[in-house]
């Protein structure tokens, strides 16, 4: 891929970026890793077998979102990316995936939530993941306030079989693919939640924290309008500091 489908994503959201739950790891990286290295990095492309994804599975555009249950940046974040897939979503442009990146250093819940949502996707498939993650997020009051024992009542709340549900959440059949994506973020250069990546096959723009709509369609529009096949825009671009739409989506 052409590095000019991802520069521009830097120049638009430069010096915009909203703090996310943030932790420090150790400075050293590899080529390619590190956020800063020309404004991109190059991260793991969108799995049909592994990932969840909300809209066209074969959308150019992916929006690939690295997430703690816990963070309340990312509950934040949730609205502002239904909003987008409210705008683009229709078009088949864009898509939404989502992997975890529980933060255990400050969220000792995070880890067992991402392994519930993993199991509602084991339990009821792609659409009941989105829906468990919605009310996961709409009954946190966020940084590591969630009682556990709510994890089955909330796969009840959202139509999955609660027994099925607890004995995959009590096997722990899904703490190693938890653990896995957390390594992954990191080597994609994540230091805090959300983090964010812009993406066309493997290459991708980072960004970090709870962007705001206008910040997230000013980086979407920026790959699409160069894109050769995606025709341009779902719509024009927003310019900086319109105003977001006056609805939110219903949360789940």
């Amino acid at each position: 891929m052409n590095t000019n489908y991802i520069l521009p994503i830097t120049i638009v959201v430069a010096g915009a970026l909203i703090a996310g739950a943030v932790f420090f790891v150790g400075k050293s990286s590899t080529p390619g890793t590190n956020p800063t290295d020309a404004g991109k990095v190059t991260a793991r492309a969108y799995d049909p077998a592994t990932d969840h994804i909300l809209g066209n599975p074969n959308a150019q555009v992916k929006v690939v979102e690295y997430m703690d249950l816990e963070c309340p940046h990312c509950k934040l974040f949730e609205t502002t990316m239904h909003q987008i897939m409210d705008y683009y979503g229709t078009s088949g442009k864009v898509a939404w995936v989502q992997r975890p990146f529980p933060l255990a250093q400050i969220h000792s819940k995070a880890a067992k939530e991402a392994e519930a949502a993993e199991c509602a996707a084991d339990v009821g498939g792609n659409e009941a993941y989105w829906k468990y993650v919605d009310k996961l997020f709409e009954i946190t009051p966020s940084d590591n306030g969630l009682d556990l024992a709510q994890l089955p009542q909330i796969a009840g709340q959202v139509g999955l079989d609660i027994t099925k549900f607890k004995t995959c959440l009590d096997s722990g059949k899904y703490s190693k693919k938890v653990t896995d994506s957390y390594s992954e973020a990191i080597k994609a250069g994540g230091q805090g939640t959300p983090y964010i990546l812009i993406m066309v096959g493997t290459d991708a723009a980072p960004l970090n924290g709870a962007q705001p709509y206008d910040s997230m369609r000013a980086a979407i529009d920026a790959v699409l309008n160069q894109l050769p096949d995606a025709g341009g825009a779902a719509g024009a671009t927003v310019p900086a500091g319109s105003p977001q739409p006056t609805s939110s989506p219903e949360i789940q």
